[in-house]
């Protein structure tokens, strides 16, 4: 069975200077930051890096941050922010940040949730927690790769929805709040789930989950009740 990606220790420890050179609204709350990280490594899909702001008076605030942008050798790198009420990082980035600026990033940290494209995927997310799942999805997509990949992302409402003008086929949106005409609105349920695990790919699936505790919990629930073995069911949680 597949298991935890390395992590270089030592690559994992250096703080690298990242340039903001882009900003994209993705959501009235979410938007992309793209920067430029002379000496980036590279990641696997499903990591994330640490971010370091120093004010002028040696003030430092450290977050982490699951990284959106496929891995690829342009030497950049993207992260997708909520802005969260009095997020003293996250209110930095939406209402100070301009490119140009300059910040700090550590990483790639964690291979556990990492999926490097060498087996069947099954991501389910909701929020920003699709923000690591994103980059899975474009690495499959920017690799060509055959192995089954499919996504099941929830959002409150449509312009709720980060990258929604990316996903497709191997996408099935589902909205809690209101839905697009004849799309029906609630939760995450069985009838998503379940199909997907009735009909699973050669060697089975390996489950990724990804949002709040209160959707990783009910995700995961939904998964082994349709037949996902626990351990091949591997989450990143939130709040």
């Amino acid at each position: 069975m597949p298991g935890r990606i390395g992590v270089s220790e030592q690559t994992a420890s250096v703080w690298r200077t990242a340039t903001l050179t882009e900003i994209r609204r993705e959501t009235p709350r979410a938007s992309t930051f793209r920067f430029a990280v002379p000496g980036w490594p590279g990641h696997v899909p499903g990591q994330h890096l640490m971010v370091r702001l120093t004010a002028g008076d040696g003030y430092t605030a450290q977050r982490h941050y699951s990284i959106a942008s496929a891995p690829n050798d342009s030497g950049h790198i993207e992260l997708t922010l909520d802005h969260v009420s009095d997020g003293e990082v996250s209110g930095w980035f939406h209402t100070v940040a301009r490119p140009g600026d300059r910040i700090e990033v550590r990483g790639p940290l964690s291979g556990f949730f990492a999926w490097p494209g060498d087996r069947p995927a099954l991501l389910l997310g909701a929020g920003s927690g699709v923000v690591p799942l994103m980059s899975m999805v474009r690495h499959h997509r920017a690799r060509g790769l055959a192995l089954p990949l499919r996504l099941l992302v929830s959002a409150r409402r449509p312009e709720d929805l980060i990258y929604g003008r990316e996903y497709g086929a191997e996408t099935t949106a589902v909205f809690t709040r209101s839905a697009p005409a004849g799309v029906p609105v609630g939760r995450m349920a069985a009838a998503h789930v379940a199909p997907l695990l009735a009909q699973q790919p050669p060697g089975g699936w390996e489950a990724y989950v990804c949002g709040s505790n209160s959707f990783a919990e009910h995700a995961s629930r939904l998964l082994v009740a349709a037949g996902q073995p626990v351990e091949r069911i591997r989450i990143e949680r939130f709040g």
